[in-house]
């Protein structure tokens, strides 16, 4: 009777160690999916805080969790289903469909660029000055949500896509729950950071009061930063998936080259090496980003929006 308890005992603990290996499997292949998607994850973060600009402080939070339970709805219910249904059999379509989710990306990076250089971007924002109930807010901000969300999702898919179904499907909703937390918890602190600088620059130290007056100033450089970083990292993203969806399609020049000068930036540099082949990778990307999405941003600019 002992030794069928030990024997019971010992398959407890074997099957505890396959559980706990299984789920640091999961975590690491989380944490890897996440930081493909971290391009797209810096966009969301600077883009979301603008649908909640100039309403009542007391409405911030609640229009914040509205939007993160929409976008939860989709990552859960929409997009997961879809790209589980689509990696299990009709794999082929997920490298043109990440490649057209990388030029969508390279084009709202462009188009961002030129709204800036051209000062569309001051008439869009006085155009937004009268602002539309919460209902009207919480549903656009949920359908931008759903086409970076489903960018996020393929392309966390596309390093996973080689797992078992069930732990695919695992992973990706542990990626899309994370993600989302993450997102929203850090869009929450940055619309209420002016508020917490408003009350403790009314605080009576000098110095409690002092910081909070500088942390009023910095809100509007944070978020100007934000959507610097955010844009950079589309193009980057972007031109990325590009790069290396042109090669998987047969057409090695463009990934052959940037590789190239990646190894000879690496090994010109010696023990930087490491670091500034990957920036020469990362440039390369960025580049190959912006000129796609300029061209797009051409296209659209005497096709549609001149019909517009």
């Amino acid at each position: 009777m002992a030794g069928g308890l030990v024997a019971l005992f010992d398959d407890v603990a074997v099957l505890a160690r396959a559980a706990a290996a299984s789920v640091d499997d999961i975590g690491a292949a989380a944490g890897r999916a996440s930081v493909k998607a971290a391009g797209v994850v810096v966009d969301d973060t600077a883009v979301t805080p603008q649908y909640v600009h100039g309403l009542a402080a007391e409405r911030e939070l609640p229009i914040i969790r509205r939007i993160a339970i929409g976008s939860l709805r989709n990552k859960l219910l929409i997009i997961l289903p879809a790209i589980l249904l689509l990696s299990q059999f009709l794999p082929w379509l997920l490298t043109p469909i990440l490649m057209i989710g990388g030029a969508y990306l390279c084009y709202e990076g462009a188009e961002k660029i030129w709204h800036r250089i051209s000062g569309h971007g001051d008439a869009h924002a006085a155009a937004e000055e009268a602002l539309p109930d919460e209902k009207t807010i919480i549903s656009g901000a949920v359908r931008t949500d759903f086409i970076l969300s489903a960018e996020i999702m393929v392309i966390s898919l596309n390093e996973v896509v080689d797992e078992g179904f069930w732990s695919r499907a695992i992973i990706l909703a542990v990626v899309a729950i994370g993600i989302t937390v993450l997102v929203y918890g850090v869009v929450g602190l940055i619309v209420k950071m002016d508020d917490v600088g408003l009350s403790l620059s009314q605080r009576s130290g000098k110095g409690v009061a002092r910081f909070g007056r500088g942390l009023v100033k910095a809100m509007p450089r944070l978020l100007s930063a934000l959507t610097a970083i955010g844009t950079v990292a589309m193009l980057w993203v972007g031109g990325h998936i590009l790069l290396v969806g042109t090669d998987e399609l047969g057409l090695h020049f463009l990934y052959e080259t940037v590789h190239h000068l990646e190894e000879a930036a690496h090994e010109a540099t010696g023990a930087l090496g490491g670091v500034v082949g990957w920036l020469v990778n990362t440039l390369g990307s960025a580049l190959l980003g912006l000129v796609v999405g300029a061209a797009i941003v051409l296209v659209m600019n005497l096709t549609v929006h001149r019909r517009k």
